[in-house]
């Protein structure tokens, strides 16, 4: 199906370093976001006490937290879960105060407000936990990125490598520093869906990246510029069409999927933005960077040896 069905070639290539600048500057503010701001961990990586509470009708959440602010939970995280009637609180994780001591005290915090409330359920995630999770989920990057690396130098050839793992590198910088910048909470479920981008971007790479050497062994004339620049002509309609239908589900998903996924659809709609991008200009532009030629992605020719007829 074509998206763009006009003819005119787009000079993708020749913005290259237009685009260098916007990576470089969102890089440079996601990094100052992370080194002078940090990510606002969630309790999934700091430990704390969760609380499950339900209402017999719809409740503001304001007045919800004024009422844990007056019984000194100062911080505590308030959130619709499911329904406007259910609601979830985080409270992080007090060394004096036992998980059922903090959890008798909110709720009594909470019927002061509203006599009504019901606890559902409690959890507590210990910091040993969080720290756990911390070095796990940071592992668990570095190994998909390095088994991209891996992949891609066999797929293809070692100049298409660096081009793709800096891309995905380019995206989660990005998103992290989003969530840093605008201290949003980092949970699992974020964790999730950065690893859930770092798919959906390599396989727009990849896409690229396939359609760049089947270029190279097609198109007899052309430099690297002009091959690789069609090559992201004839794959633009499939790669915009791909984001924009993937977009229209998350942003219904952040929308109507109330609070509980709201900071996760957020770093989906992101990355698939920022992944989109960095498929057109930061993959290619590092792979032509690097100097991949005619000769790199030839195969091999197949000699015979005179006389006896065989190959060598």
């Amino acid at each position: 199906m074509q998206l763009l069905k006009s003819k005119k070639t787009i000079d993708f290539m020749g913005k290259r370093r237009l685009a260098i600048l916007l990576s470089t500057v969102l890089l440079v503010i996601s990094l100052a976001a992370l080194i002078t701001r940090g990510l606002n961990f969630g309790i999934d990586f700091t430990g704390g006490t969760l609380i499950e509470v339900g209402y017999p009708q719809a409740v503001e959440l304001e007045p919800i937290r004024a009422a844990l602010a007056d019984s000194d939970f100062y911080g505590a995280q308030v959130q619709h879960f499911g329904s406007s009637r259910d609601v979830l609180v985080r409270i992080a994780p007090q060394t004096d105060k036992e998980s059922a001591q903090l959890s008798d005290e909110v709720m009594a915090a909470l019927q002061k407000q509203n006599a009504d409330v019901e606890k559902r359920r409690v959890e507590f995630v210990g910091p040993q936990v969080g720290e756990d999770l911390t070095e796990q989920g940071a592992l668990a990057m570095i190994y998909a990125l390095l088994g991209i690396l891996i992949y891609i130098m066999v797929r293809f050839q070692w100049r298409f490598a660096p081009g793709a793992v800096i891309a995905l590198i380019h995206d989660v910088t990005i998103i992290i520093g989003f969530f840093a910048v605008f201290q949003y909470d980092f949970d699992l479920t974020v964790l999730a869906a950065i690893l859930a981008v770092i798919g959906y971007s390599l396989n727009d790479t990849i896409v690229v990246f396939d359609r760049i050497r089947e270029n190279f062994r097609k198109m007899r004339k052309g430099t690297a510029l002009e091959i690789i620049n069609s090559s992201l002509n004839q794959t633009i309609s499939r790669t915009l069409m791909t984001s924009i239908t993937t977009l229209l589900v998350l942003v219904a998903l952040f929308v109507f999927g109330g609070e509980v996924i709201h900071d996760f659809s957020l770093a989906l709609i992101l990355g698939v933005v920022v992944g989109t991008y960095s498929s057109i200009y930061v993959a290619s532009t590092v792979t032509l960077a690097l100097g991949v030629t005619k000769a790199d992605l030839m195969p091999a020719k197949v000699q015979r040896k005179e006389g006896d007829g065989s190959m060598v």
